[in-house]
């Protein structure tokens, strides 16, 4: 009989992408940390920039570099208005495309949106072994990526696998 895996928590960063909200009415980023935090994990750092794809690498750069951070969330700017530009800022730091995670976010976000789930650029990959998951800014998009995915593939009990084993080992 095989013990069971201990949770492990992890070390996660929130970074919100917008050009109206401040730190009072970031509704998505605040749902995001108390997520987060009742699961069990550790808010190691958070912050808020514009939408502007070098203020964005900046952030999630600093970050990648930084042996403490594990898991970065970045809600607001995978849409197709002008100027979100989320997607365009971190695709190029990956380097490893999560490909099934936008995938499986909008087929879960179509019981909700329908189709308007086609417009949204979520997207998650590995940088220096740090997870990053780009989420939509809405704070309801939030709750259903964290809920329906990514609770369970920061969980390091879940089985057949997850992303804990992939991060750096404090």
């Amino acid at each position: 009989m095989s013990a069971q895996k201990e949770f492990e928590p992890l070390n996660i960063c929130i970074l919100t992408v917008s050009d109206t909200r401040n730190f009072e009415t970031d509704t998505s980023g605040q749902k995001l940390q108390d997520l987060l935090t009742t699961a069990g994990h550790h808010l190691y750092a958070r912050d808020l920039v514009i939408d502007d794809i070098y203020q964005i690498r900046a952030v999630i750069s600093q970050w990648i570099v930084d042996k403490q951070a594990q898991v970065v969330l970045i809600t607001g700017g995978t849409g197709f208005a002008g100027r979100d530009s989320t997607t365009e800022a971190v695709a190029p730091l990956f380097d490893k495309t999560v490909v099934g995670f936008g995938e499986l976010f909008r087929q879960v976000s179509y019981d909700e949106i329908g189709t308007s789930t086609i417009q949204s650029r979520a997207t998650a990959g590995l940088a220096n072994r740090t997870l990053i998951f780009c989420l939509p800014g809405s704070t309801s998009a939030c709750v259903t990526a964290w809920d329906k995915i990514i609770v369970e593939q920061l969980n390091s009990r879940h089985k057949p696998c997850n992303f804990v084993g992939q991060l750096r080992i404090q």
